[in-house]
């Protein structure tokens, strides 16, 4: 029986040891990977989602080990940042005004481009 319980234990820090390993550290530099932009015209609202492999960074002094798998953000007209890891996908959804919400991811030189007008139809890019 005492075999059984020290068994399970190492399979389970093994196993922990593995998802911990699978996160990459950023540090500070958060903004350090794949390039995304929202464009949208005519005064046009929009939110955004996008999604990357688990990363931990420092939040703050305090909070040295933030972690984060996707960034939810909402806006009008232009917009642009960075991921923090070198694959992931961006999902652009129009919520409100006249026209079209366009969003660009590029990796490698290799552009991808999506545009919506439909609120209920997403406008999603990514690279994995």
């Amino acid at each position: 029986m005492r075999r059984g319980r020290i068994g399970a234990l190492v399979l389970l820090a093994a196993v922990a040891a593995t998802g911990a390993d699978a996160q990459t550290r950023l540090g500070a530099d958060i903004e350090s990977g794949l390039p995304w932009h929202v464009a949208a015209l005519q005064g046009a609202s929009w939110s955004l989602v996008c999604r990357f492999r688990p990363v931990t960074y420092q939040a703050s002094t305090y909070n040295t080990e933030a972690w984060a798998n996707r960034i939810a953000e909402t806006g009008r007209g232009s917009a642009g940042g960075r991921l923090p890891s070198t694959d992931g996908s961006c999902t652009v959804t129009k919520t409100g005004g006249r026209g079209a919400v366009a969003i660009a991811m590029v990796k490698n030189g290799e552009a991808q481009v999506a545009v919506t007008t439909d609120p209920a139809r997403p406008a999603a890019v990514g690279f994995f």
